[in-house]
């Protein structure tokens, strides 16, 4: 009498389907978190080359705004801004040559300065970024920008009022 065996092969396969959606989801799930990490990344990165792109355009600022000329002058290069050779002891407008934050590498895209020298950077990076509209007030120029080589951060001294 074999009454029983039908039964089990039933549940046998009940549970090898119950497995299969098991392990199905778990990969759907898996994969949806894999997604959220690597937009977090992105997002880090983002705020990072905001924070290095601002840091670089200050340093250029401190560099023209304390030349020690009546004219002033950009850095001839991103190095000068680590060691301003320009006074009897060197300044240090920048604590070190920082790497863009979204391509990771060294290399930065340069703004050239109309008189020469560098006025600012931009990342060399061609992605989109996350955030497109809602900056700050002096970073309402990187509103609307497709990608992050658009991300400008120059130093453009104010005008000087003449009465």
């Amino acid at each position: 009498m074999q009454h029983g065996k039908p039964a089990l092969d039933q549940a046998s396969g009940f549970i090898l389907i119950g497995l299969l959606l098991l392990i199905m989801m778990s990969g759907i799930a898996l994969a949806q978190a894999g997604v959220k990490w690597r937009d977090a990344v992105q997002r880090e990165r983002e705020q990072g080359l905001i924070r290095v792109g601002e840091a670089y355009r200050l340093a250029i600022g401190r560099y023209y705004n304390q030349s020690p000329s009546v004219i002033k002058e950009y850095p001839p290069n991103l190095e000068a801004l680590l060691s301003d050779n320009r006074f009897p002891t060197p300044r240090k407008h920048i604590r070190k040559l920082y790497t863009d934050p979204i391509t990771q590498r060294e290399g930065w895209g340069i703004v050239e300065a109309p008189s020469g020298g560098i006025m600012g950077v931009y990342s060399l990076s061609d992605k989109p970024p996350f955030k497109i509209a809602g900056f700050r007030p002096h970073l309402r120029h990187l509103n609307n920008k497709k990608y992050y080589g658009e991300w400008y951060f120059a130093y453009i001294p104010e005008a000087i009022a003449v009465p």
